[in-house]
């Protein structure tokens, strides 16, 4: 009761926003498209009781579908939905990253749409891309014990990214410069490109959503329902 009755709390959630606002702005974080998003007020922050868990299924569709039908898909501008579990503490990565995948797996299993027919439902599939009431999502998982210092966000948190906002920079051909930016400040801040990270088409992107080194021997826990 007590995380239901802080998730609808202002003070609470401008809280919230002003951590990660700090996060992103104000420590000047690698990725560029994150500062545009905050410094512009582009983003919905949700907050969730416990991660990995059926119930939270259900309450984020309602906040995707919300999400998706608010958004101007005609629109150049970026925005993202930040899911956060304020409540919830993270010993490791690979802890982390099982109930990211469980939480996404009961996503899935609840979602009554149909996959995106844009991308891949196949995690091993290079063309692979979530879908979420019938949109594709780059999913971008962050926790304080992430050994990224980039995904090192004050809670665990997943980041819902449209995959159209990626399509559109290719489109505007600005994608493959804003790409090695990011790139350059990220090694800028800790001496290394995180080495899961590819551009779509290249490798599934079910490797890069969690933040950790997976290895190439990892097999993705999801499977379509």
């Amino acid at each position: 009761m007590k995380a239901h009755i802080q998730s609808n709390n202002l003070d609470y959630l401008n809280d919230l926003e002003d951590q990660y606002r700090n996060f992103i702005v104000a420590e000047n974080h690698p990725c560029i498209m994150a500062n545009t998003v905050f410094s512009m007020n582009q983003f919905r922050l949700k907050t969730y009781f416990k991660l990995g868990s059926k119930n939270t299924a259900i309450a984020m569709l309602e906040d995707i579908q919300n999400y998706i039908d608010d958004y101007d898909f005609d629109s150049k501008s970026f925005e993202s939905l930040i899911a956060v579990f304020p409540e919830i503490e993270i010993e490791t990565e690979v802890e982390f990253e099982n109930l990211l995948w469980r939480q996404l797996q009961f996503i899935n299993e609840k979602d009554e749409r149909d996959w995106d027919p844009q991308v891949s439902d196949d995690p091993n599939d290079p063309n692979f891309s979530f879908s979420i009431q019938g949109h594709a999502f780059y999913i971008v998982g962050m926790h304080p014990k992430s050994s990224r210092i980039a995904r090192r966000a004050p809670y665990p948190t997943i980041v819902f990214n449209l995959h159209s906002q990626f399509e559109e920079l290719r489109e505007m051909g600005a994608y493959h410069k804003v790409r090695d930016k990011i790139r350059a400040r990220d090694k800028a801040l800790q001496g290394s490109i995180n080495p899961v990270l590819k551009d779509f088409g290249e490798s599934s992107e079910a490797r890069q959503y969690s933040g950790r080194n997976v290895g190439e021997k990892w097999k993705c826990p999801f499977h379509t329902s």
